[in-house]
This record gives structure tokens, C-alpha cells and sequence, in this order.
């Protein structure tokens, strides 16, 4: 028997890892692992995918027959089409490429997995990067018979741009050149060459044919020279993100609950680090703090909460915050940033344009852009940056943003949720591009002649007049003085609001 009909046979249901499911549905997996594939479109990725999906997971036996009578078969083989349980756009059928995220969810004996099966045209970017930063590990595809292309080299910088930290290059279609060692230690030297650039802590090569299995859920039998783990080995022992608790504290206020009595609580999700009852926490834009007496949630009160848990804290003092807010821990707050720079991915039809109105979305806040500065692109054949001052749809570009009001944003590689970014337009809302952090600082721009500033006191006695000192008013007097410098803004004119007091100062905080 050939090695290609042995590995013919292989296309039987995973019953032994469907039966450990089975019988213990509640065991102790090893945390959740989320797994992005991309690379240049017709490489294979679902293909790759569903030959996972069909060697190693749970598949119901109707999903696997459907695809049996479906008539289609996976490139010039009698097997199955394996690519069918990732397509799920009428259009992706219908054209043979994936256009949208498809997101996949399945068990191994050890590990549970979430897939996400990206867009490799280059028009369908914007989803690449929109399903890479969920991701904890990057499968990178390529054809053996073309190598690492401009498309791989774009989707290994956004990877590095959006922080995954790993990356395996995924050789396919060693099939289709012989299953020639020479051919992917070509590949894995190219593939080296190019991580040298980022700053990925794992970078792995590993030859596979998806179409007849090779490497991807069972050792090759055409490719002895190979000694490592195969796909799915490697997977399995990829580490989690999960809920650890260890990094800085940070906790973005999402709402601020009331029960109509005393109790009033600040509802968000932790994005990095652990708080306890009696720790003292830090508004980031005012610098008031207050000590943390209650965590609440919809299960019961908590004594301590860490990373990826929503919660309500209840504070002895109720310093004036809302949505927006970032709480911290006093002695390592965020910046309380009014210019910074970042790396983004240009995910929008339109080029930039100075005179457009843009606002910068963080994890939690919508701020207005005074402006927006091109400084230089990535070069995806040198994967250096050189000048630029234009930047349009798929570009990687160095940029320099003034914000109208102070955000509390930390630099992306040190912590990472808060250190995210999205430009969206002023008018319509649509997303402009993604991006991070690479440095922040609380020092304004020096403003010119151009600038229109709303001073605490105009809007006092203009726009909210009609406001009190509750602390609902002063919420909302920051909303009506952020949506006024949105409008502003989206009109052509620079704006910058005038910040409120970093300590009491006698004065009305919302004035």
C-alpha cells in the first residue's frame, strides 16, 4: 500500500476521542485555546481546518455524511471535500474562497479549541485582522510550491501588530512537490529569516499535506526526514491565555450601576491583573482614589477578582467616574495620554485624509482626534518602515494621533488590552483602522491658531447650564462636552477640551 491510500484510510470519525468527550463531558481540559488561520488565498486553510475537524474532533456523524454525498472532493483526490465544514457564506461556496471569519469549535482528548478561519485575499484583510486579536496562536499557511509571499509577510506583520506571540508556518501541499525536504528547509530558512522582524516568542515550521493528512493530526509516512511534532501535537501544547491573574491591574468602566438605595457600583470586565476587597484603586484621568469595599456580581459578592472576570466594584468614596474610565492601582496607573503613536493597519477604502474628521475608540472610550499624522509605512518586501505622509486601504502605517481630551491608554507592549486601539470616522462611524500603542504621553500639543478649545467654563454656561453637581449631571456634562468636539470635529475643525483637574481643586469636578 502507498503512502497516499494509506493515509486514504484515515478519513473514519475520531470515536475514540468523541468517546472520552462522551463520558465525561465535565472533565478538567487545559484551559481554551484560540487558534487563527491565514495566509494567501487558495493555500488551503479550509481545507487544512476541516481535516482537522474531521481527523480529531467531535464531529456529529450527519455533519461528516453531508459532506460525503456533498459529490465535491478535495482538489485532484477521490476524498472528501473537507473545506465544506468551514465555508459558511453562500458566496464563499459559490466563489471556493473564504470571505468572513468562520469560527469553529471543537475538543481533543486534552485540549479545547476555538477556530477561527480568516480571509487570505488581500480585500478581506480587515477580517484577517479583526479575527487575530482573539487569537493565541497564528496557523500561517503557504503553497510549497510558492513559499512565503508579499500575503504572508502582510499577515505576519499584522499578527506581530495585533501581539500573538505565536506563530506555525504550516508548509501545505508538500503533497504537489514531492514531499521534498529540500523544498520546505527552503521555506522554514525564508520563514526565519522573516520572523527575525517581530516579536513572536514561538515561531514553528511544520510540513503538511491537508488534503491526504499529512502531519496534520497523525505522523507522515512520505516524510521520515520530518522529526517533530506534528500539527496537532504542537497545538495541544500551546499555553493559554486563560484568566491568570498575574500582570497590572486594570479595569475599564464599562457602566455604572445604581439600586436606588447606597449602593452604587462601577461594572466592567478586568482586563489585566487581580483586585481584592480593600485594595485601593486609581482613576487614571483624575488621579482621585478610593479603597475597594465590595465585588460584586451576579452570582454572589467576591472577595478577590483577576483577569477576564466581570464584576461591580463598590468604593468607600464615589469618585466621579463613568464609561470611559480606567481604574488602576495608584501607584501604576495608565497615562493619561494626549499624544501618542502606534502602529495600524488601514483597514478602509478610503486613504487617509487630514481634512477628514476621525475619533480614536480604546477599550472603552470614544475620544475626538485633533490630529491624525502619517509618519512613515511598512514595506512589506523589506519589512522595513520608510517615510510616508499617505497611507490607504492595507497599508501598515507608523502614525502620530493628538487627542481632543485626555484617554487612558497604555502602551501596547506592556499591557496589551488597554494598549489596543481603532480609528473610526467622526460621521459615520465606520472603522478606519487598528491598531496599537507604541508610546504615550500626557504632554498636549502646543495648540495654534486652528484650534478651537471648549473651555469648562463656555460649557458651563452654554451647552449644560441646565446641569446640577449630582454626580449624574457631571456625567453628563463630559458626554454633551465629547459629543459637541465629536460634531466639531467631523466638521473640520480641531478641537481639544479642556481637561478637568487631576486633584480637587475646590472646583466643581464637572466644570
Amino acid at each position: 500500500m502507498t503512502a497516499q491510500a494509506a493515509l486514504k484510510t484515515s478519513t473514519a470519525p475520531a470515536t475514540a476521542t468523541a468517546a472520552a468527550i462522551a463520558t465525561d463531558p465535565l472533565r478538567d481540559l487545559n484551559g481554551i485555546v484560540h487558534m487563527l488561520t491565514c495566509g494567501s488565498v487558495d493555500d488551503g486553510k479550509s481545507t487544512l481546518i476541516g481535516r482537522l475537524l474531521w481527523d480529531a474532533s467531535d464531529l456529529y456523524e450527519d455533519q461528516r455524511e453531508n459532506v460525503r454525498k456533498s459529490g465535491r472532493k478535495a482538489a485532484d483526490s477521490d476524498l472528501p471535500d473537507f473545506s465544506m465544514l468551514l465555508d459558511g457564506l453562500v458566496a464563499e461556496r459559490e466563489q471556493g474562497i473564504t470571505i468572513d471569519i468562520a469560527w469553529k469549535y471543537f475538543d481533543t482528548e486534552t485540549r479545547r479549541f476555538v477556530l477561527i478561519d480568516s480571509p487570505g485575499h488581500e480585500q478581506y484583510t480587515r477580517n484577517m485582522a479583526s479575527g487575530a486579536s482573539h487569537a493565541d496562536v497564528a496557523i500561517l499557511l503557504v503553497d510549497a510550491r510558492a513559499g512565503v509571499k508579499k500575503q504572508t509577510k502582510r499577515h505576519a506583520a499584522i499578527l506581530d501588530l495585533v501581539g500573538v506571540k505565536r506563530v506555525v508556518l504550516a508548509v501545505n501541499k508538500m503533497d504537489l512537490v514531492g514531499y521534498s525536504e529540500d523544498v520546505f528547509r527552503k521555506i522554514d530558512a525564508d520563514f526565519k529569516t522573516l520572523c527575525w522582524k517581530f516579536g513572536f516568542w514561538e515561531a514553528t515550521a511544520i510540513p503538511v499535506s491537508a488534503v491526504y493528512g499529512d502531519n496534520v493530526s497523525t505522523k507522515s509516512q512520505a516524510m521520515p526526514w520530518y522529526t517533530g511534532a506534528n500539527l496537532l501535537e504542537h497545538l495541544e501544547k500551546v499555553p493559554s491565555r486563560g484568566s491568570a491573574s498575574g500582570g497590572t491591574f486594570r479595569f475599564p468602566v464599562q457602566t455604572v450601576l445604581r439600586d436606588g438605595q447606597d449602593f452604587r457600583g462601577l461594572a466592567g470586565t478586568i482586563t489585566s491583573g487581580s483586585v481584592a476587597v480593600g485594595d485601593t484603586v486609581s482613576d487614571a484621568l483624575s488621579g482621585r482614589s478610593a479603597n475597594v469595599v465590595r465585588i460584586a456580581t451576579m452570582s454572589g459578592d467576591l472577595p478577590s477578582a483577576q483577569s477576564g472576570q466581570a464584576v461591580a466594584l463598590q468604593l468607600d468614596v464615589d469618585i466621579d467616574v463613568s464609561r470611559g474610565a480606567v481604574l488602576a492601582k495608584p501607584e501604576m496607573r495608565p497615562v493619561a495620554a494626549q499624544t501618542l503613536e502606534g502602529r495600524f493597519v488601514w483597514l478602509s477604502e478610503q486613504p487617509f485624509d487630514a481634512r477628514t474628521g476621525y475619533l480614536l475608540r480604546t477599550v472603552t472610550d470614544l475620544v475626538p482626534i485633533s490630529t491624525l499624522e502619517i509618519k512613515a509605512l511598512l514595506d512589506l518586501e523589506t519589512m522595513s518602515s520608510h517615510p510616508a505622509t499617505k497611507c490607504g486601504v492595507n497599508d501598515i502605517a507608523v502614525a502620530r494621533i493628538a487627542l481632543g481630551r485626555p484617554a487612558a491608554i497604555d502602551v501596547f507592549a506592556d499591557i496589551a488590552e488597554t494598549g489596543t486601539l481603532m480609528i473610526v470616522d467622526a460621521v459615520t462611524g465606520a472603522s478606519i483602522a487598528g491598531g496599537v500603542a507604541t508610546a504615550v504621553n500626557a504632554k498636549a500639543d502646543v495648540l495654534g491658531d486652528g484650534h478651537f478649545i471648549l473651555t469648562r467654563e463656555m460649557l458651563a454656561n452654554g451647552l449644560c447650564r441646565d446641569l446640577s453637581l449630582s454626580a449624574n449631571d457631571r456625567e453628563e456634562f463630559m458626554r454633551r462636552a465629547n459629543e459637541a468636539a465629536i460634531l466639531l470635529r467631523a466638521a473640520g475643525v480641531s478641537v481639544a477640551i479642556e481637561p478637568p483637574p487631576m486633584v480637587d481643586d475646590g472646583m466643581d469636578p464637572g466644570l
